[in-house]
């Protein structure tokens, strides 16, 4: 069965990205089709379990959208308004829910896409917005350069949409309408002989050569019960290919680290269950939780045994259950062998929770990508361009073009052609409309990971608020040429264009630049 349907603005892919485009899209006016591969909308916040989130330390402040800031004070006041936490808690305006040390605003996945459907709601009931969940990218049709449809799977059905809409977004997590439409795309690491980066490779190009994934996980501790899951398959070979011990390299400097589980024993190593805990019970009633809730997204379950992109679907499959089975013998290492403060080995009371995520089998429900395919762009950002020791007065480059700001480190995790941890200072940086436009596709735009960066620069515009602010100036660039009719391309050619089309982007509370430096 085929069903034929049409819009102004199709967006692929439901994560962070997408969620943003169809946003600015929608309240630009425009009629939009927002796709999505997993039961849940929200990507890295939901489907993917990292709900707490990469921030650099001023998003508080500044460095993000409006919107995005309206995504984080509504996951605050979602626990505000349906969680019994206790006075101390309710009465802080940047409530933690979780205490975690990587966010100032650690929370539980299903939270995030509640707030999500709620930011989105008013445009599903007008029908400017239509969700289609579970739906995959199959096909597309191209004439002139230009993508006619997109053709979708309906994965709970045996049914195929096709799509036709005078603008395409790519929000996928991999970057998959870009080999459907035939535009053209890199993956993987560049070589120093492109690119002129100090930390790409310093021979030939390995499209192979990409950061680790990962399938996240929530647990709690039960201390007095025993969760203890069946020992999963492979677990021994596991051990020996990807050593499960307390001691990781640390990424900044490499050298071996000493990690522990519980805060509380510094002297034994920093705590993993504080670093991405997106619930603390003591923010609530006595009793409400029985535990902390801790999120798993750790050194030891980063997936190096092989890369997603441009494979076959047997071959990933077989990929996406390798990592799977890294993931559960991280957790069952944990509850039988991990060595104790006491001398004792294991935690059985640790208790994997599957209802936190939305599977049946208690991992997220898509693992963790941080790196997609990338367009050939117009203009690619490399790391002479926003990395602090190649920039002597600690300023990133100024891009004219600028459609939107972030920061974070350079974090390569440790990658499938077996390269350690590349982990480097970053100035502020700017998002380059060139980097949104691909060299010869009119009319598809990149919203997710995707856009014109390196595998190096990657490491720092792949993170949740770049992602959504990316998405968000794509959705509003794809409104602005529907409504000037004109083609992406000549909104950055042309002076009058670009700063019509930037001033709306400040309306939609998009900064464009830094109010000072600050590089970490």
């Amino acid at each position: 069965m085929k069903t034929q349907i049409s819009c102004d603005i199709l967006i692929a892919g439901g994560g962070l990205g997408g969620c943003a485009a169809a946003l600015s899209a929608c309240r630009l006016g425009q009629k939009v089709i927002l796709t999505e591969e997993c039961d849940w909308i929200g990507g890295q916040l939901t489907s993917q379990a990292v709900s707490a989130p990469d921030e650099h330390p001023w998003i508080e402040s500044f460095g993000g959208t409006e919107t995005w800031a309206r995504l984080r004070n509504g996951i605050r006041q979602y626990y505000k308004a349906h969680y019994p936490l206790v006075p101390s808690a309710r009465a802080k305006s940047r409530l933690n829910p979780g205490n975690g040390d990587v966010s100032a605003v650690c929370h539980e996945p299903r939270v995030a896409r509640a707030v999500l459907e709620e930011m989105l709601s008013p445009f599903l009931a007008s029908g400017r917005l239509t969700l289609l969940t579970r739906h995959q990218p199959v096909s597309a049709q191209v004439q002139d350069d230009k993508v006619i449809s997109v053709t979708f799977k309906n994965l709970c059905e045996d049914i195929l949409i096709t799509v036709e809409a005078d603008y395409v977004l790519d929000a996928t997590e991999l970057g998959d309408l870009l080999p459907l439409t035939g535009t053209e795309y890199v993956s993987g690491a560049e070589s120093q002989s492109d690119t002129q980066e100090p930390h790409a490779l310093a021979g030939p190009a390995d499209p192979e050569d990409v950061q680790s994934f990962t399938y996240c996980f929530l647990m709690d501790y039960q201390p007095n019960e025993n969760w203890v899951i069946d020992k999963p398959q492979g677990y021994e070979e596991i051990k020996k290919s990807q050593p499960l011990q307390w001691v990781q390299p640390h990424p900044v400097t490499l050298q071996p680290r000493q990690y522990c589980l519980f805060p509380g024993l510094e002297e034994e190593g920093y705590s993993l269950w504080r670093y991405r805990r997106v619930i603390d019970k003591t923010n609530f009633e006595e009793d409400f939780f029985s535990s902390d809730l801790c999120l798993v997204n750790w050194p030891h379950n980063d997936f190096m045994g092989g890369n997603l992109i441009d494979k076959d679907p047997q071959t990933q499959e077989n990929l996406l259950q390798s990592a799977r089975n890294l993931s559960f013998s991280l957790l069952y290492w944990l509850q039988t062998e991990a060595p104790r403060p006491d001398g004792g080995a294991g935690y059985p009371g640790l208790r994997l929770r599957p209802d936190g995520v939305g599977t049946a089998h208690g991992l997220a429900q898509y693992p963790y990508i941080r790196e997609s395919r990338r367009i050939k762009p117009v203009f690619r950002v490399t790391e002479h361009h926003v990395a602090s020791e190649l920039r002597p007065d600690k300023k990133a480059e100024l891009f004219p073009d600028s459609v939107g700001i972030g920061l974070y480190r350079i974090d390569l995790h440790p990658s499938s052609g077996g390269k350690p941890y590349i982990d480097v200072g970053c100035c502020p940086f700017q998002i380059p409309l060139g980097a949104l436009l691909p060299v010869r596709i009119k009319n598809l735009i990149p919203a997710n990971k995707n856009i014109g960066t390196t595998h190096i620069t990657n490491g720092a515009y792949r993170l949740h608020p770049v992602e959504w602010n990316i998405g968000e100036s794509a959705g509003a660039l794809a409104s602005f040429c529907l409504q000037y009719q004109v083609p992406p391309q000549a909104v950055r050619e042309k002076e009058n264009l670009l700063q019509t089309y930037q001033q709306n982007l400040v309306k939609l509370g998009i900064s464009l630049k830094w109010p000072e430096p600050h590089a970490i």
